[in-house]
Parts: C-alpha cells; sequence; structure tokens
C-alpha cells in the first residue's frame, strides 16, 4: 500500500466471512446477548433507539418482541490503523459506492473501519472500489 495521505488514500480492504444484520430495538432496551456474539458486532443506543449490527446466525427465532432488523449484509474492512487527524477515509470508499449505486451502512471502531454493503451488491462494490485504486485482501 502506498503512502495514506488524506488526499488520495489508497486503501487496504478485505470481505469478511458471513452475513449481517442491522437490527433496531426500542429506545432503553436492554442489550441482548445473541447481539455481541461472532467475528463483528456493534450496539449503539441513542435517544429514539438501539441499533445492533450482528451476524444473521445470531439472531434468535422467533424474533424478539419489537426487535425490526434488515438482513442480507456482507462486511467490508477497511484496514487501519487510521490516525484521528487523518481526513477522507471513509469518503475514499463511500463515494465511489454512491457513484457505482451500491447502499452502506458504516461503523467506525477506535482502530479501523467497516461499510455494510448488501450481499447482492458485493461485486458491484468490489469492482467500484477496485477501480478506484483500493486494494482488497483474500
Amino acid at each position: 500500500m502506498t503512502e495514506l495521505t488524506s488526499e488520495s488514500p489508497s486503501l487496504t480492504l478485505s470481505l469478511m466471512t458471513g452475513r449481517y444484520v442491522v437490527a433496531q430495538l426500542p429506545p432503553f432496551s436492554a442489550l441482548p446477548t445473541w447481539a455481541a456474539s461472532g467475528t463483528l458486532w456493534a450496539v449503539m443506543g441513542a435517544p429514539d433507539e438501539v441499533s445492533i449490527v450482528t451476524a444473521e446466525d445470531s439472531v434468535p427465532s422467533p424474533l424478539p418482541e419489537g426487535l425490526k432488523l434488515e438482513g442480507g449484509w456482507a462486511a467490508i474492512r477497511l484496514h487501519g490503523p487510521f490516525p484521528f487527524h487523518l481526513t477522507g477515509i471513509l469518503a475514499a470508499v463511500l463515494n465511489p459506492l454512491k457513484a457505482a449505486g451500491v447502499g452502506i451502512f458504516a461503523l467506525s471502531t477506535f482502530d479501523t473501519d467497516y461499510v455494510l454493503v448488501k450481499a447482492e451488491q458485493v461485486a458491484q462494490a468490489r469492482t467500484a472500489l477496485q477501480e478506484a485504486g483500493h486494494i482488497f485482501r483474500d
């Protein structure tokens, strides 16, 4: 990978295994144990909701009352860590995806970022990102 700059970031990416869901619980809901499992998971509370990202196979059946969810997501990892002062990291990925008509759900951690795309759009996303100069690790 070349030197990473905010003007022209060329990123190393990888497609994570498995499928993910984006779910929503009512505000101030307790964290369900199934939400915090698997390789990639995130929970965020806000005044109007609790949002969860987790592996599809972690979600119980039948669905808990009050849970809304949308499944069928694939996760792309941006390989960091990225210093906090560096700008444009997500934009370097999101702009090519926008131009290709690929919808996203973005997550950030202390060290890196993840972009979820619908599983049926993975090939389209990968092509758009590679054409933008990003490299996929397989």
